[in-house]
């Protein structure tokens, strides 16, 4: 007999898993320098099975929701929006979770304010509590980020003067507005490709991954992809101009979104414009914001060298792992080669992700929406580093343009798995760690079970 479901046992749910994520969090989440407690102790242990618990019954909310989005009457946009939006509330004020990536935003925007070059030097040039809240590995490390990502985060540092908790409450509130943007975006975007909005928004919006991430986490993704989805709704509209600027808006937060600019020119080929004019609007449509944001900003073109920037030795991206291997290999054999194994494999993946990009085009030129998504899942599947929440980059389209339901269902399988990634510290795991995640989530199916046969028994019963 099947488990019963509806929207509100769905929601009720979800809201339990994101409360103790948030209740989890106050202990074992990526706090303040000063708030930090040692993993061993009793309040850390608590916190990490809390998040853990909390972080199973969000994925059971989601997996239910999703059969219920695929059944014979599914909830309408709006209604699910409201699941998300009800799903998001508890994480709202919860310290930040799964990484420390926020404190440099932070830090990065009050060096922009304080008129330093962010990108010839790290946090630690900037000193104070601040810097001191960046993870020791990028406090030497220039950002990342292009101007329009560091504008924001600067206006952020002037009017919160500084002030750690109304710094991360805004962060958290401009990567909110990145996900209201995604999610008013999707519907569009799935009707365009004739997909169902309900199941867009499902993967590509309720995601396990946007909230830990975008929401908990506060990552800048979520405003590189709202403006890409908002840019991708403005090009199937009648102004592609727009489209263009608002891309390459996307594109100046982080890298990755710039590939949307070749979907907007095949956007306006489809509509009816010459392949040349939608070449040359959209290129100086890039080109003029491209010149004015980073003018606005003040930031100098340094972003450009900064797409160099190291990353971290402990990633577990496909090219560093083989690097590693081969480093290893090469050192056991004697040759002075092994320190350029890493290099040479992370090269090899640039080679492979241009190569997987072009054939991705060439076949599905015809899908502008699908191969865009596929393009960015190459870049973060094939790139040098991976985080979870790269896996949105390209999730977030495909949900929207998925040519079938199995692939949607590949997508969600991948979620589930790079949702319990991560610790909420966001440092490495060590094994006591480890076995007390186990445990919270263990404890959480152990109760999603018992409350599956409750649900059952009055039903059998009446059939008995």
């Amino acid at each position: 007999m099947a488990f019963p479901v509806d929207l509100r046992r769905c929601q009720i749910l979800g809201l339990a898993g994101t409360a103790f994520l948030a209740a989890g969090g106050e202990t074992a989440g990526a706090l303040p320098v000063r708030d930090l407690l040692h993993p061993a102790s009793a309040g850390a242990a608590l916190g990490l099975v809390a998040v853990y618990f909390g972080l199973v019954l969000l994925i059971a909310a989601w997996a239910l929701l999703g059969r219920l989005v695929r059944g014979p009457r599914p909830p309408a946009p709006r209604a699910l929006l409201l699941v998300l939006a009800v799903w998001a509330a508890p994480l709202l004020l919860a310290p930040p979770l799964f990484s420390r990536d926020v404190y440099s935003y932070l830090a990065q925007g009050a060096m922009v304010d304080a008129h330093m070059d962010v990108y010839a030097h790290g946090p630690s040039q900037l000193g104070g509590p601040l810097a001191g809240e960046v993870a020791p590995l990028w406090r030497h490390t220039g950002a990342p980020y292009g101007p329009v990502f560091l504008a924001v985060a600067a206006a952020l540092s002037a009017l919160t003067r500084g002030e750690l908790p109304a710094g991360l409450f805004g962060m958290r509130l401009v990567a909110l507005a990145g996900v209201a943007l995604m999610a008013a975006a999707l519907p569009r975007l799935a009707r365009h490709s004739g997909a169902d909005p309900a199941a867009a928004l499902w993967l590509g919006a309720l995601n396990p991954l946007v909230l830990l991430h975008l929401v908990a986490g506060a990552h800048n993704d979520a405003v590189m992809l709202g403006l890409l989805g908002t840019g991708l709704v403005a090009a199937l509209g009648r102004w592609p101009i727009l489209g263009a600027v608002l891309v390459t808006l996307a594109a100046l937060v982080k890298a990755p979104a710039a590939l949307g600019l070749a979907a907007v020119v095949v956007l306006q080929v489809r509509a009816g414009r010459g392949t040349a004019k939608a070449l040359v609007t959209t290129a100086v449509a890039a080109a003029g914001t491209t010149v004015t944001a980073t003018a606005a900003a003040g930031t100098g073109y340094g972003w450009i060298g900064a797409l160099n920037t190291p990353v971290s030795p402990q990633n577990w991206a496909l090219t560093t792992l083989l690097g590693r291997a081969t480093r290893a290999l090469l050192e056991h054999l004697g040759s002075d080669l092994a320190p350029l194994a890493i290099p040479a494999w992370h090269a090899l993946g640039v080679v492979a992700a241009g190569a997987a990009i072009v054939l991705i085009w060439l076949r599905l030129r015809p899908r502008p929406l699908y191969a865009l998504g596929l393009s960015l899942a190459a870049v973060a599947a094939l790139g040098p580093a991976i985080r979870p929440w790269y896996a949105l980059w390209g999730l977030f389209l495909i949900a929207a343009a998925a040519p079938s339901t199995s692939v949607r269902h590949r997508m969600a399988a991948v979620t589930g798995v790079l949702a319990l990634c991560v610790l909420p510290g966001g440092g490495p795991a060590d094994t006591g760690q480890l076995v007390l995640a186990v445990s919270g989530g263990a404890l959480a199916v152990v109760v999603l079970w018992q409350a599956h046969q409750a649900q059952l028994a009055p039903a059998l019963g009446r059939t008995a």
